[in-house]
C-alpha cells in the first residue's frame, strides 16, 4: 500500500516500526517474565510462558503487518498445510540472509510453536529484546574453541549441559526449536573458503541437531525441513526494509526423525556421532538439489 514511497523513506519507516512494534510488545513481555522468575511453581510458570508467547506471537503479527502494508512482495509457500500449534518440531534451515528470520517467522507464526533459537551468550546484552530472549527461555550457549578446551579441558561438554538445561524447559509447552545448521549466512567468500561439496550450501554442523535430539529425544518426532530461496539474489536487511525484495520462495517439508538418533551421546559414542553426520548430509544433498531445481526457474 506504501510502496509507492522512495526506497530510502520506505526503509527509515520501517525500521522505526519495527523498533516502536519491539519495544512495545517487549514491555510487556517483561511483567509475565519477572513473574515466571519469582513464582517457581511450574503450573505457574507453564501459565506465564504461554503468555509470554501469545505476546511474541503478537509482535510477529505486527511485524508481518508493516510488511504487507509497505512491501509488494510474492510468497511462493509450500508444505505448510497440515502443521499443528500443539507440536514439538526441530526445524531446520539453510540460512542465506537476516531475512531469514523474518520470513521464518511471517510464514509459521501461529501455524506452528513460537520459534526459539540458539543464540550466543553475548546476546542477552543486546538492547531490549536480550530481556525478551531470556524470557523466551531462548537457550543462551557459550560456545568455546578447540584451543581453549585443549587448555581447560574441565570446560568439556558445559555447551552440551547448558543444551540439556534449555531444552528441559520446553518439555512442559509445545515448541519448535530453530537451528541453522551451516552455523553463519551463507556468502560465496565462506563457500570457496570451507570449499563447500554443495553448490549453494555451506558445510553443515552436526553438532548442533545431535544436541537437541539427545537433550529431546523422548519429545520430538518431526523435523521440519526449510528451504529458503530468494530468486531476485540474497539480500541484506536494509535492502529488506526498503522493500526490495520482491520474491521468496520457502519449501517445507515434514520428515520423520529416525528412531535411531533420538536419544545417543554424540559426544562419546562415535558410531552415533557419524550416523547423525550422515543423515544430516543427506539431508543437505537433497536440499542442493533442490536450490539447483529452485534457481534454474528464475
Amino acid at each position: 500500500m506504501l510502496n509507492f514511497l522512495p526506497k530510502p523513506l520506505l526503509g527509515v519507516l520501517n525500521s522505526l516500526l519495527l523498533a516502536v512494534n519491539t519495544v512495545f510488545w517487549c514491555v510487556l513481555l517483561y511483567i509475565p517474565g519477572i513473574l515466571k522468575l519469582i513464582i517457581p511453581i511450574r503450573a505457574w510458570r507453564v501459565f506465564c510462558i504461554r503468555l509470554i508467547i501469545g505476546i511474541s506471537q503478537c509482535w510477529v503479527a505486527c511485524n508481518s503487518g508493516w510488511m504487507r502494508l509497505t512491501h509488494r512482495t510474492t510468497w511462493d509457500v509450500s508444505g505448510v498445510e497440515g502443521l499443528s500449534r500443539e507440536g514439538w518440531y526441530l526445524v531446520m534451515s539453510n540460512h542465506q540472509s537476516w531475512v531469514d528470520i523474518f520470513a521464518l517467522q511471517h510464514i509459521f507464526n501461529r501455524r506452528i510453536p513460537f520459534l526459539k533459537f540458539f543464540l550466543k551468550q553475548e546476546l542477552i546484552w543486546v538492547p531490549v529484546i536480550g530481556l525478551a530472549w531470556w524470557a523466551l527461555d531462548f537457550p543462551f550457549m557459550k560456545r568455546y574453541s578447540r584451543e581453549y578446551l585443549q587448555k581447560h579441558p574441565e570446560k568439556r561438554g558445559e555447551d552440551m549441559e547448558a543444551t540439556r538445561r534449555a531444552c528441559e524447559k520446553f518439555r512442559y509447552t509445545p515448541v519448535s526449536v530453530m537451528n541453522f545448521p551451516e552455523g553463519t549466512r551463507f556468502t560465496p567468500e565462506k563457500h570457496d573458503s570451507q570449499k563447500s561439496p554443495y553448490k549453494h550450501l555451506l558445510r553443515p554442523k552436526a553438532g548442533g541437531t545431535a544436541f537437541v535430539l539427545e537433550a529431546m529425544g523422548d519429545t520430538l518426532s518431526t523435523l521440519l525441513d526449510i528451504t529458503i530461496a530468494y530468486p531476485n539474489g540474497r539480500p541484506g536487511l536494509w535492502e529488506f526494509m526498503c522493500g526490495r525484495v520482491t520474491h521468496i520462495v520457502i519449501r517445507v517439508e515434514q520428515v520423520p526423525i529416525p528412531q535411531h538418533l533420538l536419544g545417543g551421546n554424540y559426544n562419546e559414542d562415535e558410531n552415533h556421532r557419524q550416523q547423525v553426520k550422515q543423515w544430516q548430509e543427506a539431508l543437505w544433498e537433497r536440499k542442493d538439489r533442490l536450490l539447483d531445481e529452485l534457481k534454474s526457474k528464475d
